[in-house]
């Protein structure tokens, strides 16, 4: 029998220590080693030299056709969008997302539409009962659907029964953080537990021909809990983001092998459960009927979609002698704090005596930075409470120079501002032609912005 000695694996990053101790060596968290038995035989035998003994694989050459793989479409054209056209036969996802955020109900409805076109399609539940699985089905409206349903959490017990018969087009997780293998020591959750109850069900999958989608917990930090390698192990990974305070949901996609990244799918979340949004712009913006000082509208892309969105700023002005705040919501503060230095530095203009307030409408996160010269012209036209004219929409990156660049996509975004009434395009130098109707406004510097909107 072989030897079996101990070792600890990180439950934060999933390295490994042949000893305890309080904090991991490789990502400095404390207290996140657990012990884990090791198989002393197979580390022997890795050492030993592997040539020969093994079974040849074929070569192929990259001018050799491959075929398209086929899809499945799930009857959410969002849910569809999100992951590249459909649902890869074979394939493995992971969808994390915060406590409550509405995975489950995702899920359950893309189960249902998949169910109701005769596919056989199961939803394992490792958190609640299948009662309580049903319920959540009524309550949605999908009460009749022929969707099978379990609640179970051996990875074992799960595989036994998806051979009995003819395995299913799809089959739900949820989640993969309550799943256990018994071959391996260690509650539920731990790194190894994830790492190997993944491995299993990926390997059917690729097997069987099943398309596998695992709900992955989040960390306070919105990353997918448990070790890093379960990104790597599945295909796609759809991140669902949203407020809960919001009714808008998007789901993102952060890896696709079968498809492009970044692509978005919007949602409603309502009574009824989640509806798709065929046009995420009206989701952002306000109603633009008078001017408002401190308001401007970017087009920003989310993959290959435009979604415009409205910045709004608020300026405060301080008795002398208290210190500012600098606030920012949905928009990176590093960078609202460094265009306020360059309005500063480059244009004469004086925020050290005021609260800056910085807001993306509808609980958007922006992350572009295009969204530069929106933001300044909201800054500008809250400090002088001169309005932006509301038929235009404005985008640009600003440089520490205070020279405008030139941003990705501007063909598009200007094509979907044209098709959603705005008449003006505030927009980088460079940037040449347009959507016809639409008017150019090109700025070489942030100066130029501010004599626009001061009027000078």
């Amino acid at each position: 029998m072989a030897k079996v000695k101990a070792r600890y694996v990180c439950q934060a990053c999933g390295s490994v220590s042949t000893r305890w101790q309080g904090q991991c060596a490789d990502c400095a968290e404390w207290n996140t080693l657990v012990q884990e038995s090791a198989d002393v035989s197979s580390i022997f035998a890795a050492k030993h030299n592997l040539q020969g003994g093994g079974r040849t694989i074929q070569l192929v050459g990259l001018e050799t056709p491959a075929a398209l793989p086929d899809r499945l479409a799930s009857g959410l054209a969002e849910f569809d969008r999100a992951i590249g056209g459909g649902i890869v036969a074979g394939s493995a996802m992971l969808v994390g997302g915060d406590p409550g955020i509405g995975k489950s109900t995702l899920l359950l409805q893309v189960a249902a539409r998949l169910a109701a076109e005769g596919r056989r399609v199961v939803y394992v539940s490792g958190e609640e009962s299948a009662e309580q699985v049903r319920l959540r089905a009524v309550r949605l409206g999908l009460g009749g659907a022929p969707v099978q349903l379990a609640a179970a959490t051996s990875v074992r017990d799960i595989l036994t029964t998806m051979g009995e018969s003819e395995p299913p087009a799809l089959l739900v997780i949820d989640s993969i953080q309550t799943m256990h293998s018994d071959l391996i020591e260690g509650a539920p959750g731990t790194v190894s537990q994830v790492r190997a109850s993944a491995q299993e069900l990926v390997r059917f999958a690729k097997e069987r021909g099943t398309a596998v989608i695992l709900v992955g917990h989040v960390t306070k930090d919105g990353t997918i809990a448990g070790p890093r390698v379960l990104e790597h192990m599945v295909d796609t990974v759809l991140s669902f983001e949203g407020e809960r305070s919001h009714q808008y949901r998007i789901l993102r996609a952060m890896k696709n092998r079968f498809g492009g990244t970044d692509e978005i799918g919007v949602f409603a979340m309502e009574g009824a459960g989640l509806t798709e949004v065929a046009n995420p712009s009206a989701l952002f913006l306000t109603n633009r009927g008078e001017p408002v000082s401190g308001t401007s509208v970017f087009p920003a892309i989310e993959g290959t979609r435009p979604v415009l969105v409205e910045i709004q700023a608020l300026v405060v002005r301080l008795a002398s002698g208290a210190t500012p705040r600098r606030a920012s919501v949905g928009w990176d503060s590093g960078r609202l704090a460094m265009i306020l230095a360059v309005l500063e530095a480059r244009c004469g203009l004086s925020f050290a005596t005021s609260e800056v307030y910085l807001n993306v409408a509808g609980g958007y996160r922006l992350s572009d930075p295009a969204a530069d010269l929106a933001v300044a012209a909201a800054l500008i036209s809250a400090l002088s409470e001169r309005p932006v004219p509301s038929e235009a929409v404005i985008l640009g990156e600003i440089a520490l120079s205070g020279e405008i660049r030139p941003v990705a996509h501007a063909g598009l975004r200007l094509k979907e501002s044209a098709k959603l009434g705005f008449e003006t395009a505030w927009v980088p130098k460079s940037v040449k032609g347009g959507e016809k109707g639409m008017r150019l406004a090109e700025f070489a510097n942030l100066r130029q912005l501010v004599e626009q909107i001061l009027g000078r």
